[in-house]
């Protein structure tokens, strides 16, 4: 195969190394910053079956670091033109476009699809979900992080060996991009660190970072590479996950017309969605729009967040939380059913 001629050259690759390429199954976690560095190299090296989990859209503050998105993509889902311009890459790969947020009610069932996880996110919360899913399902998970000029790659869980909650038991409150700043050149090293540890796993070759956790710092062009060590983790079951990321199942409410009084309706539908609601005190962000439309938001407000189903308002609800937000509630009501209700309390 002329495609792949320069690197089945390499003796530790060769057809056998090119054929477990092919086989290979990875689910890539976010289609932002790193999901765009290191997606494309996954992709031209022949990896045959890759999943794309985002549920964002592609905004203007996007286009600096995440190079798969234009102008003109603006407003579209990350996953979809992710997939549409990878696939002209190379049309060999089978590339599936998972246009949802990750959550509880999706991570087991999509974990077993796939024989190596790439965390290419940026929200703490999700990481834990994404640590908990790869052990009850026995998957490696290459992690990347970047924090302004400096960047952090791991890979957990590989052989069963040390995880994410092995080197950060508890989660800590870290800056996202919007409030800390990124350059783009950092995402991009880091997106190639984790890429480099995802040939290394599927080809079987070289030294995993599996139980070490690399620092690099762009601005010094120094990296450190620093040692952690396995920790017992045996509670984190299939019960242990249901109850601690789908519980907020059970806390949703019914929407009722005392609520237009003591709080803000956030609609977060797409804006073509009907039907339509025009009362005061209604918010609408679509869900892909929440972490850049935060600002028009006071963390001190009730909100209460509907979408057509309740699916959305949920996604939402996690989002927002992680956000710092936290008296928001989701509604298992949908907007129709919203909208009836407050024109019956209209006519009376």
């Amino acid at each position: 195969m002329k495609r792949y001629q320069r690197q089945q050259i390499l003796p530790q690759l060769g057809e056998t190394g090119q054929q477990k390429l092919t086989q290979a199954r990875v689910l890539v976690i976010g289609a932002g910053g790193l999901g765009c560095a290191l997606l494309p190299y996954l992709v031209a090296s022949g990896i045959g079956n890759i999943g794309i989990v985002d549920g964002d859209q592609i905004e203007e503050s996007n286009l600096h670091r995440q190079i798969l998105y234009s102008p003109e993509d603006l407003g579209k889902l990350k996953t979809e033109i992710a997939q549409v311009k990878l696939q002209l890459q190379n049309p060999d790969c089978n590339l599936t476009s998972i246009p949802e947020y990750l959550s509880g009610s999706n991570a087991l069932a999509l974990f077993n699809q796939y024989d190596l996880i790439v965390d290419a996110t940026d929200r703490i919360a999700i990481r834990y979900l994404i640590n908990d899913a790869a052990l009850i399902t026995g998957k490696p998970v290459v992690y990347g992080s970047i924090h302004r000029f400096e960047g952090q790659v791991s890979v957990f869980n590989y052989k069963n060996g040390p995880t994410y909650r092995c080197l950060f038991p508890k989660a800590t409150a870290v800056p996202s991009c919007s409030e800390a700043g990124v350059l783009g050149t950092a995402v991009g090293l880091v997106g190639m660190l984790q890429a480099q540890e995802v040939m290394k796993i599927i080809l079987e070759t070289g030294t995993v970072l599996g139980g070490e956790l690399l620092v690099y710092n762009c601005l010094t062009a120094t990296q450190s590479k620093f040692q952690f060590t396995k920790k017992d983790w045996s509670h984190i079951d299939e019960t242990y996950f249901r109850q601690t990321y789908l519980k907020e199942e059970t806390i949703t409410q019914a929407f009722n017309n005392d609520m237009l009084a003591n709080g803000y309706l956030i609609d977060v539908r797409e804006v073509h969605e009907q039907p339509r609601l025009a009362i005061e005190n209604l918010i609408e962000i679509p869900l892909g729009k929440l972490d850049s439309a935060q600002d028009k938001l006071s963390k001190e407000s009730l909100y209460y967040v509907f979408c057509q189903s309740g699916k959305r308002a949920l996604l939402a609800v996690n989002k927002l939380n992680e956000l710092g937000f936290v008296n928001v509630v989701a509604l298992q009501t949908g907007a129709a059913e919203i909208a009836e209700s407050i024109s019956t309390l209209q006519i009376k």
